[in-house]
């Protein structure tokens, strides 16, 4: 696996870039045996440090793990945990559908290309009839990058968005062949969007 340690206004030690890289290759190789490339960078906020893993572990499937501490090392211990957390539920999320297809030939499915846009909000004075000023919001594309648009039942969804602690996931159902939409809510719980449950 190709690992990148970078740091944001940190100082980074050789120790503590083998240390990181010891440690994912053996998280790794303990509950993911091809993962590709992980970027881990840290960085100092206030009178804590920061550690932020990206984990690519194969097509489609994104980690991430954060975490914070009074040292770099501490820091990267709790984004490691949290690494290491979502691949021992991924592997056995991996083992139960492996158990419950072991007698199904299934054809291979190829994720639907897509395009991914980080826009930046701007307000704007505008008039309106009454020539009283109001405030509308324009929004600017900063970042575009490829993405992909997987065929998933929800469960294999949710999954997907927790390993890679988004807050939102779109896929195509596999159920419906419909896109449809999991998020995480702001009490907890994971909401579903489905239109063909709509009427």
């Amino acid at each position: 696996m190709h690992i990148t340690v970078s740091g944001k206004q940190v100082e980074m030690s050789d120790a503590l870039k083998t240390r990181v890289s010891n440690q994912l290759d053996m998280i790794c190789g303990k509950y993911f045996d091809h993962a590709l490339e992980a970027n881990v960078t840290f960085s100092r906020a206030r009178s804590f440090f920061t550690c932020d893993i990206n984990m690519h572990a194969g097509r489609g499937l994104t980690l991430r793990g954060e975490g914070e501490a009074a040292d770099a090392h501490a820091a990267f211990d709790d984004a490691a945990e949290h690494i290491a957390k979502r691949l021992r539920r991924y592997r056995r999320r991996v083992n139960e559908h492996s158990r419950d297809a072991a007698n199904k030939d299934r054809p291979q499915e190829v994720p639907q290309p897509a395009r991914q846009y980080v826009l930046r909000q701007e307000d704007e004075p505008r008039q309106d009839s009454t020539t009283t000023t109001q405030t509308a919001t324009y929004a600017t594309v900063v970042a575009e990058m490829p993405a992909e648009i997987s065929r998933l039942s929800v469960s294999d969804a949710v999954m997907r968005m927790d390993l890679a602690d988004q807050p939102v996931l779109m896929f195509r159902n596999s159920t419906t062949d419909e896109l449809n939409v999991v998020y995480r809510r702001s009490d907890g719980n994971i909401g579903w969007i489905d239109p063909t449950a709509s009427g």
